[in-house]
Protein backbone atom coordinates (compact mmCIF):
# COMPACT_ATOMS: atom_id res chain seq x y z
CA UNK A 1 0.00 0.00 0.00
CA UNK A 2 2.82 2.41 0.83
CA UNK A 3 4.35 1.65 -2.54
CA UNK A 4 1.19 2.74 -4.38
CA UNK A 5 1.01 5.94 -2.35
CA UNK A 6 4.63 6.70 -3.18
CA UNK A 7 4.00 6.15 -6.91
CA UNK A 8 0.92 8.38 -6.85
CA UNK A 9 2.82 11.10 -4.97
CA UNK A 10 5.71 10.92 -7.45
CA UNK A 11 3.29 11.22 -10.39
CA UNK A 12 1.60 14.24 -8.81
CA UNK A 13 4.94 15.97 -8.26
CA UNK A 14 5.97 15.20 -11.86
CA UNK A 15 2.69 16.58 -13.20
CA UNK A 16 3.14 19.82 -11.25
CA UNK A 17 6.74 20.19 -12.41
CA UNK A 18 5.90 19.79 -16.11
CA UNK A 19 4.73 22.92 -17.89
CA UNK A 20 1.16 22.69 -19.09
CA UNK A 21 0.16 23.27 -22.69
CA UNK A 22 -1.24 26.71 -21.78
CA UNK A 23 2.06 27.73 -20.22
CA UNK A 24 4.23 26.44 -23.06
CA UNK A 25 2.20 28.15 -25.77
CA UNK A 26 3.51 28.22 -29.31
CA UNK A 27 2.57 31.02 -31.71
CA UNK A 28 -0.92 30.64 -33.14
CA UNK A 29 -1.24 30.03 -36.87
CA UNK A 30 -3.88 31.94 -38.81
CA UNK A 31 -5.10 31.42 -42.36
CA UNK A 32 -5.49 33.80 -45.29
CA UNK A 33 -9.24 33.93 -44.52
CA UNK A 34 -8.57 35.38 -41.06
CA UNK A 35 -9.38 39.08 -40.74
CA UNK A 36 -8.65 41.56 -37.94
CA UNK A 37 -11.16 43.74 -36.17
CA UNK A 38 -12.54 45.14 -32.96
CA UNK A 39 -15.14 42.97 -31.23
CA UNK A 40 -17.62 44.04 -28.58
CA UNK A 41 -20.04 41.39 -27.34
CA UNK A 42 -23.34 43.15 -26.66
CA UNK A 43 -26.01 40.50 -26.02
CA UNK A 44 -24.79 37.07 -27.14
CA UNK A 45 -25.04 35.99 -29.90
CA UNK A 46 -25.27 39.64 -30.96
CA UNK A 47 -21.96 41.51 -31.22
CA UNK A 48 -20.46 44.62 -32.74
CA UNK A 49 -17.65 43.94 -35.17
CA UNK A 50 -15.81 47.08 -36.22
CA UNK A 51 -18.78 49.02 -34.78
CA UNK A 52 -21.22 47.19 -37.11
CA UNK A 53 -23.86 44.69 -35.93
CA UNK A 54 -22.82 41.05 -36.41
CA UNK A 55 -23.81 37.67 -35.03
CA UNK A 56 -21.94 34.72 -33.56
CA UNK A 57 -22.51 31.48 -35.45
CA UNK A 58 -24.01 28.52 -33.62
CA UNK A 59 -20.95 26.75 -32.25
CA UNK A 60 -18.73 29.81 -32.54
CA UNK A 61 -15.40 29.40 -30.77
CA UNK A 62 -13.76 32.32 -28.96
CA UNK A 63 -10.18 31.83 -27.84
CA UNK A 64 -8.59 34.23 -25.38
CA UNK A 65 -5.11 35.72 -25.65
CA UNK A 66 -3.85 32.59 -23.84
CA UNK A 67 -5.57 30.41 -26.51
CA UNK A 68 -8.04 28.96 -24.01
CA UNK A 69 -11.75 28.93 -24.84
CA UNK A 70 -13.73 31.91 -23.54
CA UNK A 71 -17.51 32.11 -23.20
CA UNK A 72 -19.08 35.05 -25.02
CA UNK A 73 -20.79 36.16 -21.81
CA UNK A 74 -17.39 36.81 -20.24
CA UNK A 75 -16.71 39.45 -22.90
CA UNK A 76 -19.98 41.39 -22.68
CA UNK A 77 -19.32 45.11 -22.89
CA UNK A 78 -15.57 44.74 -23.35
CA UNK A 79 -13.71 45.78 -26.48
CA UNK A 80 -11.07 43.40 -27.84
CA UNK A 81 -8.83 43.36 -30.90
CA UNK A 82 -9.45 40.01 -32.56
CA UNK A 83 -8.78 37.85 -35.56
CA UNK A 84 -11.90 36.18 -36.91
CA UNK A 85 -13.39 34.02 -39.66
CA UNK A 86 -16.92 33.74 -41.02
CA UNK A 87 -19.09 30.68 -41.61
CA UNK A 88 -20.98 30.16 -44.89
CA UNK A 89 -23.92 32.26 -43.59
CA UNK A 90 -21.70 35.26 -42.80
CA UNK A 91 -21.73 34.73 -39.03
CA UNK A 92 -18.58 34.87 -36.91
CA UNK A 93 -17.25 31.34 -36.49
CA UNK A 94 -13.71 31.43 -35.07
CA UNK A 95 -12.51 34.35 -32.97
CA UNK A 96 -9.10 34.82 -31.38
CA UNK A 97 -8.53 37.61 -28.86
CA UNK A 98 -5.05 38.84 -29.78
CA UNK A 99 -2.10 38.99 -27.42
CA UNK A 100 0.43 41.86 -27.60
CA UNK A 101 2.72 40.11 -30.09
CA UNK A 102 -0.18 39.30 -32.43
CA UNK A 103 -1.55 42.86 -32.22
CA UNK A 104 1.84 44.25 -33.25
CA UNK A 105 1.86 42.16 -36.47
CA UNK A 106 1.04 44.79 -39.12
CA UNK A 107 -0.38 45.06 -41.69
CA UNK A 108 -3.32 42.68 -41.34
CA UNK A 109 -6.45 42.96 -43.52
CA UNK A 110 -9.71 44.12 -41.98
CA UNK A 111 -11.93 43.41 -44.99
CA UNK A 112 -12.34 40.56 -47.45
CA UNK A 113 -11.44 42.97 -50.26
CA UNK A 114 -8.10 43.78 -48.64
CA UNK A 115 -7.36 40.09 -48.07
CA UNK A 116 -8.13 39.33 -51.72
CA UNK A 117 -5.67 42.00 -52.89
CA UNK A 118 -2.81 41.32 -50.48
CA UNK A 119 -0.37 38.40 -50.34
CA UNK A 120 -0.27 36.17 -47.25
CA UNK A 121 2.78 34.18 -46.14
CA UNK A 122 1.52 31.41 -43.82
CA UNK A 123 5.05 30.50 -42.68
CA UNK A 124 5.86 33.96 -41.31
CA UNK A 125 2.21 34.88 -40.60
CA UNK A 126 2.64 38.18 -42.46
CA UNK A 127 0.73 40.06 -45.13
CA UNK A 128 2.24 42.25 -47.84
CA UNK A 129 0.45 44.87 -49.84
CA UNK A 130 0.98 45.03 -53.61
Amino acid sequence: MNRCAAVVAALCVAALACPSQAQAQSPRKFTAQTLRGELIVTNPPEVLLNRQPARLAPGARIRGADNLLVLSGALVGRSAVVHYTFDTQGNLLDIWVLNAAERSNHPWPVTLQQAAGWAFNPDTQTWSRP
